[in-house]
């Protein structure tokens, strides 16, 4: 099938339609992958509930306490021993994986983890662990372009584009909402609106959105009835709950990591540590079974305003909760949905104090549900434009859009204040990788010193007096010498500045007969070989000399070579420029 495609898609003239025309396929697959996806989740529930409905809450609530309480918990144990014998990683990728791809590996995903992460994700679901998901069918899509590009062998910032491709009809595929998955693509994952990466993801999300209309219908994820703002007065309101929602998405990210690094520090085996937080799930579902899988109908109801104040609260704490023991356990899924969740019943609880405080002049709950789950869903993803746009497809409801923009916009911008990441960001720093700096920082990371440092360099003993200096001064004018002991290790440096006493004769005679030791000055910092050229450029910032002594390693401080700041400027305009040309789409 690789061939027969590779052979079409060749008689194509210009890559740009060839693109284009991968992109519609790509949406097409996505689409169906989506599908897949999700009737897989229905399977795998119809096993562990006896019913495949979407309501999982309502009928979870007819159920058993024991059934609701012991089936997450059992498939936290089978989650848990397809994670250990058959994940590599023993862990499920997801959208920040995506975004690492795109920044750092062209674009490049393994078939197998798209595989075994959608299979982890929909048993994870389906069980009732409580996640989204989006981030998987996400995931998913992007496998699916990264595949065909790596089979295309298009160069890397087309793969970058097909990847996008495949994230918007996944976007489009999940919430039937077009227009944000164009948004999300370009702001998430490739990183720039450029025309060449802008239509072919636009190709791919319509693609994705007529494949999910065509079997599942063309109406709006949640039934919201119109709304409006009652006054403009209420803008304060709005922005204090865009501050409000700002610490919601904090504590909501935060919890899933203080399970994470409790798991990690407790020790807790794959095997069961999904076992432990499903149960954890099941406990909480006997009392609030709207915690239960993606939570939509919870979801739905705080957005009609049928939902009490107490009710609302409690579910905001105990999804955030069951969130964090699914995730920070080890099972599959993504956030999306939980954000908008929590976002939603923050909201809705606000709007009720609102009404309280002025009863003739607020707006109802659910308009404040509305706000309230944009801005907890753009803080905690990080991407407050195409959240704007996907709640504003996923309720039908345009009328809200000064109060959801003011909301979504303070709640991002503190977040990112404050916290410093978004969620996908916070993901992949504590794996211990930075994306930080864009795309030319990253080319530097991937570059190391051994590459451009220099194998030419002069060495001086401490020893030496003003006599061997001036010597080696003649035969090498511009200085920069390298000070070692007698163990041949780097103790210093010697620079034209340190040499002005004995070059203009400012020293008295026992200062003309002072050693190299003396003369010298500390090197302030020193780098290795194999540490990359964004470190090297921090360390020459730090550094007033224009060179820095490469040594073997840390603990090693024989001399390995010398990086000039030359090489190392050179190299960072080169990536600048090779940055720079892929956002255009020409490498």
């Amino acid at each position: 099938m690789t061939r027969i495609l590779d052979r079409t898609i060749g008689l194509v003239r210009g890559e740009q339609t060839r693109i284009a025309l991968l992109a519609v396929l790509i949406g097409l697959a996505a689409g169906y992958g989506g599908i897949a996806f999700r009737l897989t989740i229905d399977a795998v529930q119809e096993v562990f509930y006896g019913s495949s409905t979407a309501n999982l809450a309502s009928f979870a609530a007819g159920l058993a306490w024991w059934h609701v309480l012991l089936a997450p918990a059992l498939g936290g144990l089978l989650v848990g021993l397809f994670r250990y014998f058959l994940v590599p990683d023993r862990r499920f990728h997801a959208v920040a994986d995506v975004i690492e791809a795109a920044a750092l590996k062209g674009g490049r995903i393994r078939l197998r983890d798209g595989i075994v992460a959608a299979i982890g994700s929909a048993a994870s679901l389906g069980t009732g662990a409580s996640a989204g998901r989006e981030g998987p069918v996400v995931h998913l899509g992007a496998t699916i372009a990264s595949v065909t590009g790596q089979a295309m062998g298009l160069r890397r910032s087309a793969t970058v584009t097909l990847l996008g491709c495949g994230v918007a009809a996944g976007i489009a595929a999940s919430f039937n909402a077009p227009i944000a998955g164009v948004f999300f693509a370009l702001e998430v994952v490739v990183g720039h609106y450029g025309l060449t990466a802008f239509a072919p993801v636009v190709l791919a999300s319509v693609m994705g959105t007529i494949v999910t209309r065509i079997h599942f219908g063309d109406f709006p994820a949640f039934d919201v009835s119109s709304h409006a703002i009652v006054s403009f007065w209420e803008m304060p309101a709005f922005a204090l709950l865009g501050l409000l929602s700002a610490g919601v998405a904090w504590a909501f990210m935060a919890s899933i990591y203080t399970v994470a690094d409790a798991v990690r520090t407790l020790r807790i085996p794959t095997l069961i540590a999904p076992a432990i937080g499903g149960l954890g799930v099941g406990a909480i579902a006997v009392v609030l079974p709207e915690v239960l899988g993606v939570g939509y109908e919870a979801t739905d109801l705080a957005l009609r305003g049928g939902l009490a104040f107490s009710l609302l609260v409690a579910l905001a704490l105990a999804k955030t909760l069951a969130t964090a023991l699914t995730l920070g356990s080890g099972f599959g899924g993504g956030v999306f949905s939980p954000s908008l969740f929590v976002g939603a019943m923050v909201g809705g609880a606000f709007g009720i104090v609102a009404a309280s405080v002025h009863p003739e002049g607020a707006s109802t709950a659910s308009t404040y549900a509305i706000v309230g789950m944009a801005s907890v869903a753009g803080a905690v993803l990080g991407a407050p434009i195409s959240t704007i746009l996907i709640v504003f497809e996923l309720t039908a409801n345009f009328d809200l859009t000064i109060a959801v923009m003011i909301g979504a916009a303070l709640a991002s911008l503190i977040t990112n204040h404050v916290v410093g990441r978004s969620f996908f960001t916070w993901v992949l720093e504590y794996r211990g990788i930075d994306l930080s700096g864009g795309r030319a920082r990253q080319l530097l990371k991937g570059q190391r010193v051994r590459d451009i440092m220099a194998s030419a360099y002069v060495t001086l003993p401490q020893e030496a007096d003003g006599d061997a200096i001036r010597r080696e001064l003649r035969q090498h004018p511009r200085g920069n010498f390298l000070v070692l002991d007698g163990e041949h290790r780097l103790t210093g440096v010697l620079t034209l500045e340190d040499l002005r006493p004995l070059l203009y004769g400012e020293e008295d005679d026992a200062e003309r007969k002072a050693s190299a030791g003396a003369l010298m000055h500390a090197a302030p910092v020193v780098v290795t070989p194999e540490d990359d050229l964004d470190m090297a450029l921090e360390c020459m910032a730090a550094s007033d000399d224009d060179f820095l002594p490469v040594v073997r390693t840390r603990d090693d401080h024989r001399i390995a070579g010398v990086l000039k700041q030359r090489d190392l400027t050179l190299a960072h305009n080169r990536a600048l420029a090779e940055a720079g040309m892929e956002a255009r789409g020409s490498t």
